[in-house]
């Protein structure tokens, strides 16, 4: 499986922003991809996982500000990102099983 992400950028603070994740190759479904963040000097964490249409789970931090969706025709997932704050900056990775897209970077000015 190959992942594709794309859609960052630079946002002021409390700004939207909308990543998207494509994948291509041996897939046959997009459940269970995940997003990820990595911020300057630290360890790369988990934001969320797409688990179906309607449900997802998604770290504490985000709740309320991001959500994820995924188009099965087109087999991508999506990141919304509102409200965006400048803890919020880093590079964000897509994520199936062993797989990793190639990150796209977000930053958030105060």
């Amino acid at each position: 499986v190959q992942l594709q992400a794309f859609g960052g950028g630079l946002v002021q603070a409390g700004g939207s922003l909308r990543l998207s994740c494509v994948a291509s190759g041996n897939t046959w479904t997009i459940r269970d991809m995940s997003w990820y963040r990595q911020a300057p000097g630290k360890e790369r964490e988990w934001v969320g996982t797409f688990l179906g249409p309607g449900t997802t789970e998604l770290q504490g931090s985000v709740k309320g500000r991001f959500t994820i969706g995924g188009d099965y025709m087109e087999n991508s997932i999506y990141l919304q990102m509102n409200n965006l704050k400048p803890e919020d900056t880093g590079v964000y990775y897509c994520n199936y099983k062993e797989s990793w897209g190639q990150g796209t970077l977000v930053t958030v000015s105060s």
